[in-house]
C-alpha cells in the first residue's frame, strides 16, 4: 500500500486536533495557548515531513507562456509611504542598492543594473495566496543562490532574512518594518530568485519594483517586496516579534510550504 502525505492532510490532522481541544472561535487562536501549540507543533511537521518526502531542489510546476494570467493581481503593499522609497523611485531606482551583509565573507553592494548583469533564471510560475486567489507569471531574476555563494557562507550561518521599504502597522517592538527570511535550503533551491522582471517587463510598483524575492515553493507572503537588504544569520530570534517575518510576527505559520 502506498501513502501520500501531503500539506493539506497534515492540516487536516491538525484541524482534528484542534476540535479535540474545544476551538470555539477565531479569538481562541490567538488567547488559547493549547491551539497556538497545537499549529506550532503543526507547522514543525509540515516542515520535516516535507523535508524528508521532497527532494531539495525538487521543482515547483513550472507553465507554458500560454498559461500566463491575463491580470496578476498585486499581494500587499501596492506602494511603500517612504519618503526615500518615493526618491528612489523617482530616479528609476538609480540610486537603489542591495546589501547582501551578516554572516557572510565578502559583503555585497549592488546596483539594479549589477544585477542585470549577473546569471539570469526565467521561469513561468503559479504564486498562491493565503487569500485564497491564484495567478500565474514570467519571472526573470537572479538565483539568490548565486549571489550568496559569491557573498560566501560563514560557519553558523542558517538563515537569510530580507529587509524591505514598506512599513506598515507599528505594533511589535514600535515598528512595523517588513521583513521575511527563509533557510538556507530554500535559498539556495534553484527556483529561489531576486525577480526584477514580470512578464517580460521591469517590475511595476505594485509588483515589488525594483526587486522581490521569488520562492516558488512557499505561499505568497514569503515573497518579500521592495528589498533593500539580505542578511545572513544563524537565528531571528533578535528580530522584532523573533518569529522570523512581519507576518509571522503575527501569527503566521514560518514555513509555507506547499
Amino acid at each position: 500500500m502506498t501513502f501520500s502525505i501531503t500539506r493539506r492532510h497534515l492540516l487536516i490532522g491538525s484541524a482534528a486536533g484542534l476540535d479535540a481541544i474545544g476551538l470555539t472561535g477565531c479569538d481562541d487562536i490567538v488567547q488559547n495557548a493549547k491551539i497556538q501549540n497545537v499549529l506550532a507543533m503543526a507547522e514543525k511537521l509540515t516542515m520535516k515531513s516535507q523535508r524528508i518526502l521532497v527532494p531539495s531542489d525538487k521543482l515547483a510546476r513550472e507553465f507554458s507562456e500560454a498559461d500566463i494570467s491575463p491580470t496578476f493581481r498585486p499581494n500587499g503593499t501596492s506602494q511603500p509611504d517612504s519618503e526615500d522609497y518615493a526618491r528612489m523611485m523617482a530616479t528609476g531606482f538609480a540610486d537603489w542598492r542591495l546589501k547582501i551583509d551578516g554572516l557572510v565573507q565578502h559583503p555585497l553592494e549592488l546596483s539594479l543594473a549589477d544585477l542585470r548583469k549577473l546569471p539570469s533564471r526565467t521561469q513561468i510560475t503559479r504564486h498562491d495566496c493565503v487569500e485564497g486567489w491564484s495567478a500565474i507569471g514570467k519571472w526573470r531574476g537572479v538565483p539568490l543562490g548565486f549571489l550568496l555563494q559569491s557573498a560566501g557562507m560563514r560557519p553558523g550561518a542558517r538563515y537569510a532574512v530580507f529587509y524591505c521599504a514598506d512599513e506598515l502597522e507599528q505594533t511589535i517592538d514600535g515598528s512595523g518594518t517588513y521583513y521575511e527570511s527563509i533557510d538556507l535550503i530554500d535559498a539556495f533551491h534553484p527556483q529561489t530568485i531576486l525577480a526584477y522582471q514580470l512578464n517580460g517587463n521591469d517590475l511595476e510598483v505594485a509588483h515589488g519594483a525594483p526587486l522581490r524575492l521569488r520562492v516558488e515553493r512557499h505561499l505568497g507572503y514569503k515573497h518579500a517586496k521592495y528589498l533593500t537588504r539580505i542578511e545572513v544569520k544563524d537565528s531571528f530570534a533578535s528580530l522584532w516579534g523573533g518569529k522570523g517575518g512581519f507576518w509571522e510576527d503575527r501569527g503566521y505559520e514560518w514555513y509555507a510550504g506547499i
